[in-house]
């Protein structure tokens, strides 16, 4: 009879161990998958805390990095060791900044990243002993359009029915400052530019390149600006109509800027209703312009 028990237990045993053994047989063993790395001005984001914010106004660089817990006699080392690269006097309102921070327990900012546009930024690393600063500039694709437009009214009216920006109507009116008055400008007149675009990641718009050429036709008179590199050493470009003539010349025909409205102009039998409609000669030209236009 023990025989029979001991021989039953022995049975028993190899079944529980066979069970085992298939269990552990069954168990997947799951690879931890790091995360991949996220690049940003040539960190990994992964080993920092990360703050993307705005310069508010009255906030200064000391503030900010003070504010992220590095200490005042820090920020003055850290100001006046890359004071030749970057004047942390000259942070603006308004702009946009990067702070990344330690993981540990002090939490403090190590690199602090100025963004002046969205081309260039200036990157402040503090992190360790070394402290160092260096400007980065993204690369930019530039990309060539054509655009024609018709006067209706004035010509930054007809570039922003364009879907153009407004500084685009100061690069056209300054190439043919000596040879065009914007504000003499008659309905149906017209223009073809060919000019640049320029653009980061593809997509991004940042601004406009040069306008490589033009023409706009004024009372039935074509007039050709083609952009010409004379002097390649110091690569001084100039603008020539279709003959080779350069468009610069002594005077211009708009003096002042001609988004600047005219008020009154020059008018020698001007009369004025207040005095009885009797004759005062204007001898000069008034322009309206904004508050705060600089004179």
């Amino acid at each position: 009879m023990k025989q029979l028990i001991y021989i039953l237990l022995v049975i028993i045993g190899f079944f529980l161990s066979c069970k085992k053994q298939a269990e552990k047989k069954n168990v997947e063993i799951k690879e931890i998958k790091k995360p991949k790395p996220i690049m940003f001005f040539g960190y990994n984001l992964n080993k920092f805390n990360v703050v993307h914010d705005t310069i508010e106004n009255g906030e200064s660089f000391a503030v900010i990095l003070d504010r992220h817990h590095v200490m005042y006699p820090k920020i003055n080392k850290i100001a006046t060791t890359i004071k030749d690269t970057f004047d942390v006097r000259r942070v603006r309102s308004g702009k946009s900044y990067t702070i990344l921070i330690s993981k540990d327990s002090l939490q403090k900012a190590q690199v602090f990243i100025y963004k002046h546009n969205k081309v260039q930024s200036t990157i402040i690393d503090f992190k360790d002993s070394v402290i160092s600063a260096f400007k980065h500039k993204k690369k930019i694709k530039i990309v060539e359009k054509e655009v024609a437009g018709e006067i209706n009214s004035n010509l930054s009216v007809t570039i922003d029915s364009l879907g153009l920006q407004p500084t685009f109507t100061n690069t056209v009116a300054d190439i043919y400052a000596w040879t065009l008055d914007f504000y003499r400008l008659q309905k149906g007149d017209s223009f073809k530019l060919i000019y640049e675009e320029k653009f980061i990641n593809d997509t991004t718009f940042v601004g406009y390149g040069d306008v490589k050429a033009a023409l706009f036709n004024h009372k039935g008179e074509h007039l050709y600006a083609y952009k010409f590199i004379a002097d390649t050493i110091k690569n001084d470009a100039e603008y020539y109509d279709e003959k080779g003539n350069m468009l610069r010349s002594t005077f211009l025909k708009s003096p002042i800027k001609f988004q600047y409205r005219i008020s009154s102009r020059f008018n020698l039998r001007r009369r004025i209703k207040l005095y009885g409609n009797r004759v005062r000669a204007h001898r000069g030209t008034d322009f309206a312009a904004p508050y705060g236009t600089p004179i």
